[in-house]
């Protein structure tokens, strides 16, 4: 049991660790869990392209169906965000998603979604916990039966129906090999795009890379689209919950202005703020400013993007790492949806352009991050010494104000700002920083490494 620990998005392990019999356990504390909350309506499974993942799948919807539940689940796997939205459309009781998310294929994991279809809360993930034990099942004339189902037809049509389609346009699509192949393409097929598929076939190894959409793993997408092949290019992770765009002129779009164009682009027919992590650009709160909106902050995880979506009705939702959701669809990331709104928003204008009118209007920004090694241990205590360390000025700039909701973010007198907090997942110290320009940020990551290494 010491071994399973919910942190910012689910149990991740490395398969050593993350065992069959520590999965039924957490299966058990599930279905501890909603019996205890009074739900008895059916459970959704689903699992990523790993080779291991639809085995432990069905270990949980063995312990789901020997607790007396009925079980939902896909033919093959599929993305995050449409066992979400299944969650939601069909009134289910909650769902379970096998996966690792972007790490590597010797990694899995497992992370419970409740009834809302948005990310569990520490107070569910806590009482899960609480409830791990060993399978202990029903009367067998009460247990549930397992159905397979149609995952991807709902969640395509409700994407069409709040984003709209015909658009005309090229988009090239790398699924690296993740969930979104046969999904995020086939939605965008839908919609009108002529489409380029990129490393859509499966393979559980993810080609030997993990399956993460940054530059170093986007080469050939990012050359397809710069060289003319497509008007657009899309890459999700491995779960398909997270989003990556390259665009002609700037070759992979930074997730912040990526964040800042689908925020425009929707308040040209809509209206309400938007929710950002600590992490994530103050170029959201500029252009909310313009329109009459305001902003809220929330700690990283995209938990707390969704808890305050809903308390401030909120247009979007994102992070800096490319995770996003909006207003009339479920509150936890949907990197097939997001694909589908960023061709919309393209067609209308290319998004090159927006970045460049929004930059011209709000200032040029850059940002970057960096980490430190730091295990678990020693988190509190680094954090708790930097806190008596924290200087007047930073870099030959002063400090105006230190946002201590998530770590420390320090404000500096030009807008721009240093943030220092523990990486939920990984033993590291992570370290944000932003400014006007690539050489600002790399002298605040310096004074950032600096100041966590004098106070340790």
């Amino acid at each position: 049991m010491n071994a399973i620990s919910f942190g910012t998005d689910g149990w991740r392990a490395p398969l050593d660790t993350f065992t069959i019999a520590r999965v039924r356990m957490v299966g058990q504390a599930v279905a501890t869990h909603l019996r205890e909350e009074g739900f008895d309506d059916p459970v959704a499974v689903c699992y990523d392209a790993r080779e291991s993942s639809r085995g432990f799948a069905e270990e949980l919807a063995r312990v789901l169906c020997a607790n007396g539940f009925d079980v939902l689940m896909p033919e093959r796997d599929r993305p995050t965000p449409l066992l979400s939205w299944a969650i939601v459309d069909r009134k289910l009781a909650g769902g379970l998603m096998i996966t690792a998310s972007h790490n590597p294929p010797e990694y899995n994991g497992v992370k419970f979604i409740p009834s809302d279809g948005a990310p569990a809360l520490p107070e569910i993930t806590d009482a899960i916990e609480a409830n791990l034990a060993e399978p202990d099942p029903v009367p067998e004339a009460e247990w549930g039966r397992v159905e397979e189902t149609d995952f991807v037809t709902p969640h395509a049509d409700h994407a069409l129906d709040l984003v709209g389609e015909n658009l005309d346009l090229s988009v090239a699509y790398d699924a690296i090999h993740g969930s979104g192949r046969g999904v995020t393409d086939s939605l965008l097929k839908r919609a009108g795009v002529d489409l380029i598929r990129l490393r859509c076939e499966d393979d559980p190894t993810f080609g030997g890379v993990s399956p993460e959409p940054t530059r170093e793993n986007l080469d050939e997408l990012i050359e397809r689209v710069t060289e003319g092949s497509a008007d657009l290019g899309v890459a999700n992770d491995g779960d398909a919950d997270r989003v990556a765009v390259v665009t002609p002129h700037r070759g992979l779009l930074d997730a912040n202005l990526l964040f800042a164009t689908l925020y425009e682009y929707l308040l040209e027919t809509d209206s309400g703020p938007a929710v950002r992590t600590v992490s994530t650009t103050f170029l959201i709160d500029r252009i909310a400013k313009t329109h009459g909106e305001g902003t809220v902050e929330v700690s990283v995880g995209f938990k707390w993007v969704a808890k305050a979506m809903a308390e401030h009705d909120a247009l979007i939702g994102g992070e800096e790492s490319g995770g996003f959701s909006i207003r009339g669809h479920v509150r936890e990331k949907d990197g097939v949806l997001i694909a589908l709104l960023a061709a919309a928003a393209h067609a209308e204008e290319p998004l090159d352009e927006r970045v460049d009118r929004l930059l011209e209007a709000h200032g040029e920004i850059s940002q970057d991050r960096t980490s430190i090694e730091c295990p678990d241990e020693e988190k509190s205590a680094t954090l708790d010494a930097l806190a008596e360390a924290i200087p007047d000025s930073l870099a030959g700039e002063e400090i105006e104000d230190v946002n201590t909701a998530d770590g420390f973010k320090l404000l500096l007198e030009s807008g721009s700002w240093l943030l220092v907090r523990p990486s939920g997942t990984e033993p590291k110290l992570r370290i944000y920083a932003e400014a006007a320009g690539k050489n600002r940020v790399e002298e605040l990551l310096d004074a950032g490494r600096s100041l966590v290494n004098n106070a340790r």
